[in-house]
């Protein structure tokens, strides 16, 4: 497969997997149905998240719902790195979904997409400071 060929088809699963994820609302967090659903709290997920990622510091958390699969997803920065880490961990089992390198440019992509979708009424997903 061509580089050009195999960036393209990256760049499309990340945007599908974007589209596919559905936050899950700071009043769901605290009082709704998918949080009660979790098997794992927010603490214990941000132990597991911050384990993989040696001296890391969570700057984003929040529970969703992606694919089917409701997961706590962490936004980690380690120092003297640019980007941060995304960890991805099953809210049902404790198992890490996934470990993803961001870089600041997709970053700041995503925060504008947040900010449109909020404006839009669409709510923002749920962010919490640990």
């Amino acid at each position: 497969m061509s580089q050009l060929k195999a960036v393209s088809v990256l760049v499309l699963s990340i945007a599908l997997g974007a589209a596919a994820a559905v936050p899950v609302s700071a009043e769901s967090n605290s009082k709704g149905k998918s949080a009660t659903q979790a098997k794992i709290t927010m603490k214990e997920a941000r132990a597991l998240a911050l384990a993989k990622v040696p001296k890391g510091k969570v700057e984003k958390e929040e529970l969703e719902r992606e694919h089917g699969k409701l997961l706590y997803s962490f936004d980690i920065r380690v120092p003297g790195k640019s980007g941060i880490q995304e960890v991805q961990i099953d809210a049902m089992n404790g198992k890490v979904i996934s470990i993803e390198h961001e870089t600041p440019n997709a970053e700041r992509k995503e925060a504008e997409k947040e900010k449109q979708e909020a404006q839009k009424g669409k709510g923002a997903p749920a962010k919490t400071t640990p």
